[in-house]
């Protein structure tokens, strides 16, 4: 049975490419688009209050298959297969190619190039953009990115340009708050954490914990022991090692990421009955 939160089908719709795999009343040819917004959600069902499966950011290339009148549409997101509905004030149809990405944990888009100027939004880690034009005055140097407005240079690298430890990715999102589905600074769940800050690694990990947990790195044996980076499974939850004993994960208990011993994270699941699946390491 194909995964339907990576596969887009439905009872009366699917993908042109699932033809043979999965029934359908109808199959489409997706269009290509690209997101335009610096951050969208992307929920389970066409309604703004409908649970946020995650969340893409700007740059990010989708398939789109349905179009609706009321403005929202059906939605695959090629970066990780993730399949869902988003506002298409959010998309643009048509593709082009980003040069480089945010990799400060959010920065400030400025409509001129001038720190001094209110800023006119902001964009999250991860966001991918094509640099429009360049500029510098006595404070900073800027990149232009169309129809947004000008970003520091020193928080914005080419995409070929990784962090080299994805551990101290996360680490720099401390305290940003946990959230069902999120993935930037302003909330992120635990599986949203570690695939954002592997991302910024050059790593390629699915979005869900569970995903990950059958699909990131190698597995462990129990006689290996836990070093900075590696992932540490329970039943719908991951986390990151900083060192053999202490553990970074976005969690309810601190409704945050946060980093504590990785004993006493194991010893509150365990007294909810929940043990560690687990354990994985990136190469």
């Amino acid at each position: 049975m194909l995964d339907k939160r990576r596969n887009a089908f439905r009872p009366d719709l699917a993908d042109a490419a699932l033809r043979g795999q999965v029934t359908a009343a109808d199959f489409v040819e997706a269009q290509a688009a690209q997101l335009v917004a610096p951050l969208a959600p992307l929920r389970r069902d066409p309604e703004a209050n409908a649970s946020l499966e995650t969340e893409a950011l700007l740059g990010e290339r989708v398939s789109v298959f349905e179009q609706r009148p009321d403005g929202w549409c059906w939605v695959q997101l090629l970066r990780d297969g993730y399949v869902g509905w988003m506002e298409a004030q959010h998309i643009n149809f048509g593709t082009c190619a980003m040069t480089h990405e945010i990799h400060a944990p959010r920065t400030l888009v400025f409509p001129v190039a001038d720190i001094k100027q209110p800023p006119v939004t902001a964009l999250p880690m991860g966001a991918q953009f094509a640099v429009a034009d360049e500029a510098e005055d006595k404070n900073a140097r800027y990149f232009l990115i169309e129809h947004l407005g000008w970003v520091v240079q020193q928080h914005g690298q080419p995409l070929v340009d990784h962090a080299a430890d994805y551990a101290s990715v996360a680490q720099s999102l401390m305290g940003a708050p946990y959230l069902w589905g999120g993935k930037s600074a302003l909330g992120l769940d635990c599986s949203g954490l570690v695939q954002l800050s592997t991302a910024m690694a050059g790593y390629r990990l699915p979005r869900d914990a569970d995903m990950q947990e059958k699909e990131a790195g190698s597995l462990l044996s129990d006689a290996q022991t836990l070093c900075r980076g590696d992932l540490v499974f329970w039943k719908g939850h991951v986390g990151i090692m900083l060192n053999a004993e202490t553990l970074l994960h976005a969690n309810v208990h601190h409704m945050a990421v946060a980093a504590e011993p990785l004993a006493n994270a194991v010893a509150r699941a365990e007294s909810r009955g929940s043990f560690i699946t687990c354990r994985r390491r990136l190469g």
